[in-house]
């Protein structure tokens, strides 16, 4: 957990005087409120707070937060949090980065953060486009996505953000979307863990994307095509009538009715949030195409601490100057030197 001293604020704190330059519609709008609602819960210090990001719409983020913030280089908002928390190490980073930024020319420094755990939260916007530089089609972008880079439709094979952060050694992976009312509970989650927290969050882009994940998010289907995650609590979806079972023979999860309430009887799954092996299934349901009729898994999906990269290097500097005199003018004038006159 973030080792900070609570304070109180409410919403109107964490908002500043600019002018919040979206397309009116935006899913950003309702994540920015999710953020602003979240940072009081904690008990953020608006002055022990960042927001870093790199460039896309997601990254006017730091413009909207009434805190320290900085909008960086496209892809490299990670370098910059890493050298942030090096620097002060009691600072909450928060960094605020989309699918192009995040998963395409940033996707190496987004990985190397994940890898090293350095403890903050990372927020990627994923609404399957490149939204600022005017509808392209980006890594996560599925098969057949029409664009002006891809008339005919996109061929590639979509990149899936939570899969990629927790091969990326990730040691939590969430999932949320824009409207969701449990958000910042998700939010909160991640705060909560100590090392490099990963949230995918589905964003609505309406001018080039509309409507992408109504096929899990509107309501009609949203009860069926949904399953949020509780650590310790059955796989439960469709008001309890489903559940996830494991298929023992073909080593994944299955859909299974549940009669009267008795999930035990149909034999669902416990959601455990160390379970990596568990991760990478509930990762795929509708995302991997051979799970395309299974309901989305939303929340904590994996949360499973270890040491954060800060401790360990910082706590390895600390341990090389045991014992040893550590004035910089001694060690300058040690030794052989000269003297150069006139």
């Amino acid at each position: 957990m973030n080792e900070m001293t609570s304070i109180q604020t409410t919403l109107k704190d964490w908002e500043t005087d600019q002018e919040v330059r979206w397309c009116p519609g935006c899913g950003d709008y309702a994540i920015l409120k999710a953020v602003q609602r979240t940072l009081p819960a904690i008990g953020a210090d608006p002055a022990n707070t960042v927001f870093v990001s790199g460039i896309g719409c997601s990254s006017r983020f730091p413009y909207y937060v009434e805190s320290y913030g900085f909008h960086t280089l496209h892809g490299r908002a990670p370098a910059f949090a890493t050298g942030i928390k090096l620097a002060n190490p009691e600072l909450d980073i928060w960094l605020v980065t989309g699918d192009g930024d995040g998963m395409s020319i940033g996707g190496n420094h987004t990985m190397h953060l994940l890898r090293r755990n350095l403890n903050c939260q990372i927020m990627l916007f994923n609404n399957e486009i490149y939204g600022l530089t005017k509808g392209q089609y980006s890594p996560t972008s599925r098969v057949g996505t029409p664009s002006p880079s891809t008339p005919g439709g996109s061929v590639d094979r979509p990149a899936s953000p939570c899969a990629f952060a927790l091969g990326s050694g990730a040691r939590f992976v969430a999932r949320g979307y824009d409207i969701s009312k449990k958000l910042p509970e998700v939010l909160q989650a991640a705060y909560e863990h100590k090392g490099a927290a990963f949230i995918e969050i589905f964003q609505n882009c309406i001018v080039y994307n509309k409507d992408r994940f109504d096929d899990f998010t509107a309501k009609p289907v949203a009860d069926d095509n949904q399953i949020w995650l509780e650590d310790g609590e059955p796989l439960l979806f469709a008001k309890g009538t489903k559940g996830l079972a494991m298929d023992r023979d073909a080593c994944c999860l299955k859909i299974v009715d549940v009669v009267d309430g008795d999930w035990q009887a149909a034999g669902v799954t416990v959601h455990d949030v160390k379970n990596r092996a568990l991760a990478h299934m509930l990762i795929d349901l509708r995302v991997a195409p051979r799970f395309a009729d299974f309901p989305m898994a939303l929340g904590v999906i994996y949360d499973d601490p270890r040491p954060t990269y800060e401790e360990e290097l910082l706590g390895q500097d600390a341990k090389s100057r045991e014992g040893k005199d550590t004035d910089l003018g001694k060690l300058l004038a040690k030794g052989q030197t000269w003297t150069v006159e006139g």
